[in-house]
């Protein structure tokens, strides 16, 4: 098979997975994958950037798709700020992957905190709480609620499934021919 059709055939699943998963959980638990607090379990998805570039535009497509789907809740800028944050988190993955204390890719789990905790932090306090004014230490409340709930999909979820995913070579097998 092309390696073009492979990376997008990859881009697109990791995009399903994702949008799947958040839709699913806020419907099944209202709230707890799109408001300022939240434990977006499809999160856990962003490892896979440590292993293909696909998983760049698949992410940051599934988040778009995802916010889609909560338009009612996030208004329209969180398809613009909340894919943004997630397509600049998964590059900054990528780019760290190798970067590793005690086996684990921690730097690489800290991105999407960082960048969802300042962009959709902002995103929350000057477009939702403050309604069009930026309060400082709204948006460090939200954007630390938001870095908060990644930390926790990222370092609770996340990190073990690393470590099983490369104890169990999975990222040799299903990664091997994804550009």
């Amino acid at each position: 098979m092309k390696k073009t059709t492979l990376f997008i055939a990859y881009a697109a699943v990791i995009a399903a997975m994702y949008a799947t998963l958040t839709i699913l959980q806020n419907v099944l638990l209202p709230g707890s994958a799109s408001a300022s607090v939240q434990f977006r379990v499809s999160e856990v998805l962003t490892i896979l950037a440590l292993y293909t570039p696909a998983a760049i535009p698949g992410l940051a497509v599934g988040c778009a798709v995802a916010n889609l789907s909560s338009v009612a809740v996030a208004g329209p800028l969180d398809l613009i700020i909340g894919s943004a944050a997630s397509l600049i988190a998964a590059v900054l993955m990528y780019a760290t992957r190798n970067v590793r204390l005690f086996k684990l890719p921690v730097l690489a789990a800290l991105m999407p905190a960082l960048v969802n905790g300042v962009l959709v932090g902002f995103e929350i306090d000057f477009f939702i709480v403050n309604q069009g004014s930026f309060n400082f230490f709204d948006f460090l409340f939200q954007g630390g609620c938001v870095a908060l709930g990644e930390l926790a999909v990222l370092f609770l979820l996340g990190l073990p499934l690393t470590r099983l995913i490369e104890l169990k070579g999975l990222d040799k097998k299903l990664f091997r021919e994804v550009p």
